[in-house]
């Protein structure tokens, strides 16, 4: 009988234990980060999602909703390109989104980098250096 209950205790110990540790990783700093609203595409939401990896890697990811087709950005243009201001101050093309029949979009990268604010431009080239004057969307600086 002693033994059934010291396995009983055991077994309740161990699994609190295994759910506490599939709970943290999940829940670590994650940031979520809104876009502003948009004078370029008034409709276009949505946010980021920055988190921190066990490489010490950043993890982006970059969520969109309403975002006017490309060909509805006047002067035209062919892409959207997501870009990150690093806490050094340098401005990183991160890659691009595209805008789906449901006018959704996503992008996830990894940056060794720590991003301080992330923005969305209409590009001509998704392979371009620098943004240009067309900023879709874009947050406030984080990550102080």
């Amino acid at each position: 009988m002693k033994t059934t209950r010291l396995n009983t205790l055991t077994r309740t110990v161990f699994l609190g234990i295994l759910a506490t540790m599939m709970i943290l990783p999940s829940t670590s700093s994650a940031k979520k980060i809104p876009f502003l609203l948009s004078s370029v595409a008034p409709a276009a939401q949505g946010y980021a999602k920055v988190k921190k990896d066990n490489n010490k890697n950043y993890v982006i990811k970059v969520y969109v909703s309403d975002l006017a087709g490309i060909e509805r950005i006047q002067p035209t243009k062919q892409t959207y390109v997501v870009w990150m201001v690093t806490d050094r101050d340098i401005t990183k093309n991160i890659g691009r989104v595209t805008s789906s029949k449901d006018l959704s979009g996503y992008l996830e990268t990894v940056s060794s980098f720590q991003p301080t604010k992330i923005f969305i431009t209409a590009e001509v080239d998704e392979s371009v250096q620098s943004p240009g004057d067309q900023v879709v969307l874009t947050t406030d600086s984080f990550w102080e």
